[in-house]
């Protein structure tokens, strides 16, 4: 079994939080590979839309995660090429009736104290001039942006300089005679390192379970709509005040709530569903027409508009919607960054910057405690 040069840490996963890690750990002095077992960007990263939001999380953790990656995000926007296509366009959630319109300013209020930016929309025409008439009215949220993820991870790893090693499947994680971790083997040899970094996205649990630890990582999945190329119809990301409840909800059933995007290219993205299926990749063409349905009911002009293709990914699901970032006590030198369901774009700087700190032990740039990987009970480990 070949033996590869020693690096001061494994990232095991090229999709954008893998990336963020890499591009961290590396700016902090440390010598990194990163493997994966496809391409760069090649499960979850490459299905996802490029969302930046604050808009759709309470206060609480995740909220301050995404606050710290939004500041992240326009740092980075600096540094790497602007084929990111980084919008900072803002956010639009609506509500269909008064009583939705009640309890989303309320949201929204309650977001304040954590240094979201918001303002009531009552003419939303003012600022989409698409939108159905008839909504009772909205919130806009102007910290919301967007990137195009592939280009996002790929550039991010580009500007970490870190050893890339694709189509690389991870079988074993290597351990020391005490339990603690020393690196990874793949088909083609054994990558020595200190530290694996478990950024393998909805792959997780298992990767977790090679290392001899558990983390219920599920996979939950989601269909997306492309449209053809249209002029600017839609300025914002738009969706419906019932998105957040089905964010946060943990339903296993089949959820469905409008999210409407313009793109610099010109195709208008429609998503978003979600559902609890296992890894099956069943086109169901029920939930495609409900989505375009959604869509159609909050912005008319898309009525006559083709769709193009469709595609769907799978989001790293977490039973209590937080992500795993941190040191996994329970295996020294085993660190995760997963979990982040369908806001691993969004989250993935700051998570990079946590994974950052724990392994140079430099002072976290918030509070890792909610985000502890042993939080979901100990194991016993198995020594490989």
């Amino acid at each position: 079994m070949l033996k590869r040069h020693p690096w001061d840490v494994v990232v095991v996963g090229a999709g954008v939080v893998g990336a963020a890690c890499a591009y961290y750990a590396s700016r902090s002095g440390l010598s990194v590979a990163v493997v994966d077992r496809g391409p760069v960007a090649g499960g979850t990263t490459g299905a996802g839309e490029g969302n930046l939001l604050v808009s759709d999380k309470e206060p609480g953790p995740e909220l301050d995660l995404a606050l710290l990656s939004t500041r992240l995000w326009r740092e980075l926007t600096a540094e790497l090429a602007p084929e990111i296509e980084y919008e900072a366009k803002g956010g639009l959630v609506v509500a269909s009736d008064e009583a939705r319109l009640t309890a989303l300013r309320a949201f929204a209020a309650g977001q304040s104290a954590s240094g979201v930016l918001h303002e009531d929309v009552s003419r939303l025409q003012d600022i989409e001039p698409h939108l159905a008439p008839g909504l009772a009215g909205g919130v806009h949220y102007p910290q919301d942006a967007q990137v195009q993820p592939a280009l996002a991870a790929a550039h991010l790893l580009r500007a970490s300089g870190a050893a890339l090693l694709l189509g690389e499947e991870v079988t074993a994680v290597l351990t020391a005679p005490d339990g603690s971790v020393r690196g990874v083997r793949t088909p083609r040899g054994d990558l020595l390192a200190p530290a694996v970094v478990n950024a393998a996205g909805t792959w997780g649990g298992a990767l977790a379970e090679l290392a001899g630890v558990t983390l219920p990582v599920l996979p939950r999945r989601g269909f997306v709509l492309v449209t053809e190329a249209l002029p600017r119809v839609v300025r914002r990301k738009v969706y419906a005040a019932d998105y957040v409840a089905d964010v946060a909800s943990g339903s296993a059933a089949l959820q469905t709530s409008a999210v409407v995007e313009g793109t610099p290219g010109g195709p208008v993205l429609i998503g978003a569903s979600r559902e609890r299926v296992g890894f099956d990749r069943t086109l169901s063409v029920d939930v495609l027409r409900e989505l375009a349905v959604q869509a159609a009911e909050l912005f008319p002009v898309l009525r006559e508009v083709r769709v193009l293709r469709a595609y769907h990914g799978f989001r790293p699901y977490l039973p209590d919607h937080l992500p795993a970032i941190g040191p996994d006590p329970r295996a020294p030198g085993l660190l995760h960054a997963v979990g982040h369901e369908g806001a691993g774009i969004g989250l993935a700087p700051a998570t990079g910057r946590l994974i950052a700190a724990a392994l140079t032990g430099a002072r976290a740039p918030l509070d890792p405690t909610p985000f502890r990987p042993e939080r979901f009970g100990p194991t016993e480990r198995n020594h490989p």
